[in-house]
């Protein structure tokens, strides 16, 4: 019996481990000054440690940031990870459809993804669509998911191997990955793959990434507070 195809408009983000804390940025910073008595500041002196943490975003001393460690398990459609792996700072593991099978799920874009791009490269704005137009988009792109499984799963059943057979399958397909990264790495990925005002240099994400982006954001700001604080304080940019 063919599995069911499922029609997703979400992504996940999973932060499976993380070594990563204000702390070692402060201790990495204070090597030749303070050396191990650093861990103690955050605590014992929470405003010097922002002081710092503020300072070396500031003046981009990015080095400090990078004695860090995220690790995230993300499920999204093919098309972002494309994108994901252009930043090149960063470790990446995703599954292969050489060696499984791939499952029938599938993107499409909610009601709230916006349709019409407006503008020219570079300035560009989106831009809701029309009930017709959504309508359109749906209907073509389940359409031609249905048709690009069937004709998978025809090839598997003939015996063709998976390398081969998976070449029919669309990028809306959903695959996952490990992504690792430490703070600096991300900071650099959420300043150029989310928008938000107040950005010293504007960004004009794709929505399914961003969506990708805001989740993971939302990991950092918890781990590492004052090192947040300073990314958003020095206009998003990345030390």
């Amino acid at each position: 019996m063919p599995e069911e195809i499922i029609f997703r408009d979400d992504v996940t983000v999973e932060l499976v481990k993380a070594s990563a804390s204000d702390a070692d940025v402060i201790w990495a910073a204070r090597v030749s000054t303070a050396g191990e008595q650093s861990m103690d500041e955050i605590g014992e002196d929470p405003a010097r440690s922002a002081g710092l943490i503020n300072y070396l975003a500031r003046e981009r001393h990015g080095s400090p940031f990078e004695h860090t460690s995220m690790t995230f398990f993300v499920s999204a459609p093919i098309f972002v990870f494309r994108e994901f792996m252009r930043h090149r700072i960063a470790s990446y593991n995703e599954e292969s459809g050489r060696y499984r099978e791939l499952k029938p799920v599938f993107y499409v874009p909610s009601k709230a993804r916006k349709l019409v791009q407006t503008g020219k490269t570079g300035a560009y704005v989106f831009e809701d669509g029309t009930p017709e137009q959504f309508e359109i988009t749906i209907k073509a792109m389940k359409s031609a998911y249905i048709a690009a499984y069937s004709s998978y799963q025809e090839m598997l059943d003939a015996g063709v191997a998976r390398e081969v057979a998976r070449a029919v399958l669309p990028v809306a397909t959903y695959s996952s990955m490990y992504v690792t990264m430490n703070a600096r790495a991300l900071m650099n990925f959420l300043s150029l793959r989310t928008s938000r005002e107040g950005s010293h240099f504007p960004s004009y994400p794709q929505r399914e990434i961003e969506m990708v982006a805001e989740k993971m954001e939302a990991e950092f700001a918890k781990l590492m507070p004052l090192t947040y604080g300073a990314f958003e304080k020095s206009g998003r940019i990345a030390p």
